[in-house]
This record gives C-alpha cells, sequence and structure tokens, in this order.
C-alpha cells in the first residue's frame, strides 16, 4: 500500500514539475542558444539511429507485406500498406522509443548527476531557477526535433521499403507508386506528426524529472535513468493506444 501511495505521489509531483515548466516556458530571459545546443543532443545526435532503424525497418516491412499481399494477388499493395504504417504509426513510436533510449537517459543521468552532486542546489542559491534553465530549454529542443526524426523515418523507411520492393521482390515500380500515392495523404502524415509532438513532451518531462528529483549519489543515478527510460517506453505506448482509441477508433 506504501508502494501505491509513493507512486501516485511520485506522479502527482511529476505533474505539478511538467505544469512549473510549462510556465517557465513563457517567461523570461529566453536561452535560445541552450534550446539549439539541446536539439543538437537530442535531434543531430539521433539522426544516426533513427536513419539506420528507418532504413531496415522499412525493408522488413516490405518483404512481409509482399508476404502477405502475395497470397491474394495484391503485390502493388505493398507500397501503400508500406508508407500508411509508417507514418501513422511506426514513425513516431519507434523514433520515440529510439531518442528516448539514445538521449533521454542520457537527460536523466545528466541532471540525476547535477542534483546530487548539489549543482542544481548552487543555481538556486544563485537566483537562477534550474526548471528555466535546465528543463524548458530540453522540452523546447524536443518538441521542434521530434517532427524532424519522424519525417527522417518516414522518408528512409520508404526508401528501404522501396529499394526491397522492386529490386528484391521484383514489384513493378508503377502500381507501387501509384497505390502509395492513393493510400496515403497529408492527413496521415500530419496524424503521426502529432502524435511526435505529444510524445515528445512526455519524454522530455519524464526523463528530466527522473534526473531532477534522482536521490542517494550514483546508485540513485542509475536507478533514476533505469526508470527514466522504462517509465517513458511504457508511457509512449500508453499514449499511443489511447491516441488511436481517440481518432481511430471513434471514427475520426
Amino acid at each position: 500500500m506504501q508502494k501505491l501511495l509513493a507512486a501516485f505521489d511520485d506522479f502527482g509531483q511529476m505533474l505539478f514539475f511538467g505544469l512549473d515548466t510549462l510556465r517557465w516556458a513563457v517567461r523570461r530571459p529566453f536561452r535560445p542558444n541552450l534550446v539549439l545546443q539541446q536539439m543538437a543532443a537530442i535531434g543531430v545526435g539521433s539522426v544516426f539511429i533513427v536513419s539506420t532503424t528507418a532504413f531496415f525497418s522499412g525493408m522488413v516491412l516490405a518483404l512481409q507485406a509482399n508476404y502477405a499481399m502475395r497470397q491474394l494477388g495484391a503485390e502493388g499493395y505493398v507500397g501503400g500498406s508500406v508508407a500508411i504504417s509508417l507514418a501513422r504509426e511506426l514513425s513516431p513510436v519507434l523514433t520515440a522509443l529510439f531518442v528516448i533510449g539514445r538521449s533521454g537517459s542520457a537527460i536523466a543521468t545528466e541532471l540525476g548527476t547535477m542534483r546530487v552532486t548539489e549543482q542544481i542546489d548552487a543555481m538556486e542559491t544563485m537566483a537562477v531557477n534550474p526548471v528555466q534553465y535546465l528543463v524548458v530549454p530540453r522540452l523546447l529542443a524536443a518538441v521542434m526535433m521530434f517532427p524532424f526524426l519522424t519525417m527522417l523515418f518516414n522518408a528512409l523507411g520508404y526508401l528501404g521499403a522501396y529499394l526491397m520492393a522492386t529490386y528484391v521482390a521484383e514489384i513493378p515500380e508503377g502500381p507501387l507508386l501509384e497505390h502509395t500515392r492513393t493510400f496515403v495523404n497529408p492527413d496521415d502524415i500530419l496524424h503521426g506528426l502529432l502524435k511526435s509532438l505529444i510524445f515528445a513532451a512526455v519524454v522530455a518531462i519524464i526523463t528530466c524529472w527522473r534526473g531532477y528529483a534522482a536521490t542517494g549519489g550514483a546508485r540513485g543515478v542509475g536507478e533514476g535513468t533505469t526508470r527514466a527510460v522504462v517509465v517513458s517506453s511504457i508511457s509512449i505506448l500508453l499514449v499511443d493506444t489511447a491516441f488511436v482509441l481517440l481518432t481511430v477508433g471513434s471514427g475520426r
């Protein structure tokens, strides 16, 4: 019972932490240099792993879709099915999960180290708000870079699918591209980009909070980083499920 109450208490504190972050995000002084630094760390630093994952995921999706569609004699629909799967679901979700593993863990570790070494306390002593200085730039950077990484995943994922479908599965290029054009519309892409914005806020708040609230020295930092990755990943899947139920499930 005590663990359950502690979990609810921690969740409530994280919610207030998130609201405090949003409040400080619109207050001066603004620090664009810090935001740019975090954009480089979160976004540019994740380009390689996102690109690699996207390309090979697209290749695998194309082969699996070709296997299924071939049973129906509809191999030309492989391109459209892969493209819509990437745009609406796989690109935002997989991008978020891989950025959590690469950048989210780094955020939690960095802030946790600053907490246990009393650097955050020193900032408060110097009248510098640590939420505004440390958390807001990471939140803004995540919100700006997640859509970019999601679109990169879309592009490279479809490129991998296209190469595998045309050169390995030997699907004619004309039907492949035509069905992609008819299957996917701008709303599908916007659906995935909206997801990416929500995922960005969820990941930034959770990973920053787990580092910000770390206690217990080096061991506490390690535990906080582990919890940041696990909780963020599960939260992404829960938010994604809720998002699909509210949109696709309601017929919108």
